[in-house]
């Protein structure tokens, strides 16, 4: 996907975020964990849901479509492409968000630590 296509497709999925996505970047912006994150930010032809760029992590928010096999696969491709660039990537279900946040932003922490 061409670069300028990208951003334009980011710039789209910041004004259409889902509900778990504001919830975690309520959390996250502002510093509020201590690390400065983007959200809906592009890497080459991907678009993360958050990403940290002083420390290099992805943080990705999955909802039921990726239990389905080929989105599993996309998934790990693109996870492993990710890590190729020294990016870490974390992930957490939909589900997680919406029931257990403290849990999902103690685990965030925690990676923080120990990046």
């Amino acid at each position: 996907m061409p670069k300028l296509k990208i951003i334009i497709k980011a710039r789209y999925l910041r004004q259409e975020e889902t509900k778990t996505e504001q919830i975690l970047w309520k959390e996250l912006r502002n510093k509020n964990i201590g690390m400065k994150f983007r959200r809906q930010h592009p890497i080459d032809m991907f678009i993360l849901d958050f990403y940290a760029p002083k420390i290099k992590l992805a943080i990705e928010l999955d909802g039921s479509s990726h239990t389905i096999k080929e989105n599993k696969e996309y998934d790990r491709e693109r996870t492993k492409y990710l890590e190729s660039k020294n990016i870490k990537v974390l992930r957490f279900w939909n589900l997680e968000i919406e029931k257990d946040l403290k849990n999902v932003l103690n685990k965030i922490k925690e990676k923080i630590k120990g990046i």
